[in-house]
């Protein structure tokens, strides 16, 4: 037969293990699913700051480069300029030479004359390019942008730094017969002030002149920037990337939209952002170079952007800020593509998972299956044995249980030897007193009234405890209100004889407290406690008094019972196994060792309460005792 429990039993074996991996396959897979949000996550973070990191590298690496390419060309265009004027002054001797040896026979005024007109025509460097001749004297011969001031000295002549021009060249002159020289000079196209002039003078030496040229720094600059930005204009990146200088005046030289090109970046915006962020990129640039994020509404193409890094630098000579940036939402392509290589993934890994799963859940039904056809043959042998088992155990119980109901009856029995022993001793004495009086005819009226009543009070004595006996020995199990107090009044008074014939004291020290219970086992525990108690002191020689304290203390919801006496406690070694049956320390006929296990059975299975017991230490009247105490505690409501 079996039973419904084993039947559930058996269902469990069955498909628990099928159940738990369908369970912990969902949890792999609500891993692999958190796993692959956070793994997109870290992915999306590690490509946006990759991504960044590498388009600022490669925006600085950009302007640093045109930056580098503008240096080159100042550099270079700067020698050309050089070889360019070397060249023409170089020439410009060559013709003066050549006229001064085909006529310096004739006369030298003729000579000067041919030379100064041969030379005055000729123009150079689109134009900006002339030649000047002045004697070392000072005196200017030949200045073909304005002939009035031919003829004049300019010995003394400064420019706007205060250096005298032609004695400073006359001093060079003196160290080398050709040089290069940097003054100050009115640009015949811009005469508000005088502007740095690079020139090449040469020694004449036939009339002791020097013949020289010069250019005008901004004019060859203003050459390089046209050449410089043309090149800028046509560098693009992609689709929205391009290159972008801006004057420190916040004028725009260069943009990939043609009509921002000579506009104020400021005054020309209506955007109050934008004013900001040129207003930094300029800040940036004046401080040597720097990245710098933004918001740019619009892009190029027309398209909303979110956001925007540039890099710039400035050009300090030219005060030029020079950058270019990149648009961070060109990152959504390469992130988006990222998340479907990953969702990829997962839809594999997702398949493999259920796979593996099923197949498991499969192979552990079929083995769960066949180990319960098994445990069943195991269970009926097994059910079989506890059977067996039982009956032999309940066969103990019972004999553990007459013992105990027979060592208790022995103890109750000696109990009302020594109840009755008093009582008895004076009906006998009344009676015989009666007889003799009666024999002798002295009995009177009143002697014999009070002596039957003496009797009478002896006999009701008797009949009480009786009664408290067969109470003691009912076997109603139902649990029913009573007092503790009341209950440990019973108790005592059923043992009372034989403590104050050993001169045991026992002190209460109690609240009333009513409980739901078991009151005549719970007196059966009281009285065996008291008994082992009273055992272990008259084994005690000791001068001092015999006590056993009793001490209730009411808890939130259970009672605590405490009894305690000042026999010393019980040995270490042995402490532990008081509870266990047959367990004793008294002479085999003296003790069964089941009264305490009893106990336990009774406070733990019956009463729901517990039980235990411990050496203590304390002092009373002065007097430091040790003593065993056991600890008994009971609900309140059960």
């Amino acid at each position: 037969m079996i039973f419904e429990n084993e039947k559930q039993f058996l269902k469990i074996i069955k498909y628990t293990p099928s159940f738990f991996i369908i369970i912990l396959s969902l949890i792999i897979i609500i891993f692999q699913f958190i796993d692959k949000n956070n793994t997109f996550e870290k992915e999306k973070e590690k490509i946006t700051q990759e991504y960044i990191q590498k388009n600022k590298n490669l925006i600085k690496t950009r302007v640093d480069s045109i930056y580098n390419f503008i240096e080159k060309e100042r550099s270079y265009t700067k020698e050309e300029l050089k070889h360019s004027i070397r060249e023409a002054v170089e020439n410009a001797h060559l013709i003066a030479n050549s006229i001064y040896e085909r006529n310096k026979n004739k006369n030298p005024e003729l000579i000067k004359k041919l030379i100064i007109d041969a030379l005055r025509d000729v123009r150079f460097n689109k134009g900006r390019g002339y030649f000047f001749i002045y004697e070392k004297s000072g005196k200017n011969l030949l200045l073909p942008y304005n002939e009035n001031l031919e003829g004049t000295n300019f010995i003394n002549h400064q420019d706007s730094k205060g250096t005298f021009i032609i004695q400073e060249m006359n001093k060079a002159l003196s160290k080398s017969d050709s040089t290069f020289y940097s003054w100050y000079w009115y640009n015949p196209n811009k005469q508000d002030k005088m502007r740095e002039k690079l020139g090449y003078i040469k020694n004449f030496k036939p009339f002791d002149w020097f013949i020289g040229t010069g250019e005008y720094i901004e004019d060859y600059e203003q050459e390089i920037k046209e050449k410089i930005l043309k090149h800028i204009k046509n560098l693009q990146f992609g689709l929205n990337g391009y290159v972008f200088v801006i004057t420190y005046d916040s004028i725009y030289l260069s943009h990939i939209k043609k009509e921002y090109i000579g506009k104020d970046a400021i005054t020309n915006n209506d955007a109050k952002q934008i004013r900001t962020v040129i207003k930094e990129l300029v800040e940036i640039s004046k401080n040597g170079s720097g990245f710098y994020e933004y918001t740019q509404f619009i892009k190029p193409d027309g398209a909303e952007s979110i956001k925007k890094i540039s890099f710039v630098r400035g050009l300090q000579d030219w005060q030029w800020v020079i950058g270019t940036g990149f648009y961070e939402d060109d990152l959504k392509k390469t992130i988006k593509d990222r998340k479907e290589e990953i969702e990829n993934e997962y839809q594999e890994s997702l398949e493999k998972t259920l796979e593996i799963s099923l197949f498991l859940a499969v192979i552990l039904l079929l083995s769960s299956i066949y180990f319960s056809k098994i445990l069943q043959k195991k269970f009926r042998k097994y059910k079989r044995e506890i059977r067996e088992h039982l009956i032999e155990n309940t066969k103990q119980q019972n004999i553990l249980a007459q013992q105990s109901k027979m060592a208790a009856m022995g103890e109750m029995i000696g109990n009302i030897a020594h109840q009755w022993r008093q009582p008895l001793s004076t009906i006998s004495t009344t009676a015989t007193g009666l007889k003799l009086q009666k024999e002798m005819n002295i009995l009177d009226d009143k002697f014999l009234e009070e002596s039957l009543e003496g009797i009478n009070n002896s006999a009701q004595f008797l009949s009480k405890t009786i009664d408290d006996f067969r109470n003691f020995f009912k076997t109603d199990k139902n649990k029913e209100v009573f007092s503790i107090q009341e209950a440990l009044d019973k108790a005592l008074a059923l043992v009372y004889v034989q403590f104050h014939n050993k001169n045991i004291q026992i002190i209460k020290n109690s609240n009333d407290v009513e409980i739901k219970n078991l009151e005549n086992e719970f007196i059966q525990v009281v009285i065996n406690i008291l008994n082992n108690a009273r055992d272990e002191l008259v084994k005690k020689d000791f001068e001092e008094e015999k006590i056993i304290f009793i001490d209730v203390t009411k808890k939130k919801t259970s009672i605590k019972i405490s009894i305690k006496d000042n026999a010393g406690g019980i040995p270490e070694n042995i402490l532990p196994r008081v509870f266990e049956p047959y367990f004793t320390t008294k002479y085999k006929s003296q003790g069964t060792g089941i009264g305490l296990y009893m106990s336990q059975e009774i406070i733990r299975k019956n009463m729901q309460g517990e039980i235990l017991v411990e050496n203590k230490e304390y002092n009373y009247n002065d007097i430091d005792y040790k003593g065993a105490c056991f600890i008994i505690e009971l609900p309140k409501d059960n």
